[in-house]
């Protein structure tokens, strides 16, 4: 089981991570094949949202940093 950790001191990508790690260890101990399916489908989910908010999170620091840029820019100008 995962141990408990404070959600406030994580960001979005790595609750999204536990949550996976959650739902493969109810995976590993189910007996019924129809709730390890499940399990696994969650799993996926839950990695699918962890790398969409990879990725929201790398444009949004490249954004920033393309702004960062602009502005420096116009100051030198």
């Amino acid at each position: 089981m995962v141990e408990p950790v404070s959600v406030r001191q994580l960001k979005d990508r790595d609750v999204y991570r536990l949550r996976a790690e959650q739902a493969r260890a109810e995976a590993d101990v189910a007996t019924l094949e129809n709730v390890r399916d499940r399990c696994l489908r969650a799993e996926a989910a839950w990695m699918e949202m962890a790398a969409r908010a990879d990725r929201t999170e790398k444009m949004r620091a490249d954004l920033a940093a393309a702004k960062a840029a602009s502005l420096a820019e116009s100051a030198e100008a």
